[in-house]
């Protein structure tokens, strides 16, 4: 893939150093853990990016490992919302420019609250979505907390 996603434009404006990966789609099958097999990359380290909505702060996005699943409870606590609840489907696109598959936290069309599971920051590296399906970037969790003012904590749980 040689068109540039908002996400790695991101990148690239910032300097912040990273690796794409590519791989072929499979339209029937998203998971993160088929993701992780097709860029050879071990399945805690490829994050998921979820848009939420909290009750108090409205549209959030929570990145978590693909072996995970979100903790709505703990991102509620960790947002300063009551309650927590991950968008409808049909929401995705038109709230983050992204398709289902394809969300970035980076490159967004408006800049929403950014809540990273802290286990990530126990890997030099981690995959992220480009911005499109079929294709991941990898790059240092610490570099995506400092792009994004990521608020760091235990936002996930086993699936």
């Amino acid at each position: 893939m040689t068109q540039k996603t908002n996400a790695v434009r991101q990148l690239d404006q910032n300097k912040i150093p990273y690796e794409l990966r590519t791989y072929t789609v499979d339209e029937s099958d998203l998971s993160a853990s088929t993701v992780a097999a097709k860029i050879n990359f071990p399945l805690p380290q490829v994050y998921k990016t979820l848009v939420a909505r909290g009750d108090k702060t409205g549209v959030l996005l929570a990145c978590i490992p693909g072996d995970k699943e979100l903790d709505l409870k703990a991102l509620a606590s960790l947002s300063s919302n009551k309650k927590v609840e991950v968008v409808p489907l049909k929401d995705v696109q038109p709230l983050t420019g992204y398709i289902r598959g394809g969300v970035s936290p980076l490159g967004l069309k408006k800049k929403y609250p950014f809540f990273l599971e802290e286990a990530a920051l126990s890997f030099d590296t981690i995959s992220i979505s480009a911005g499109v399906r079929g294709c991941q970037v990898l790059l240092n969790p610490q570099h995506l907390v400092s792009l994004t003012r990521a608020a760091c904590g235990s936002i996930s749980k086993d699936a």
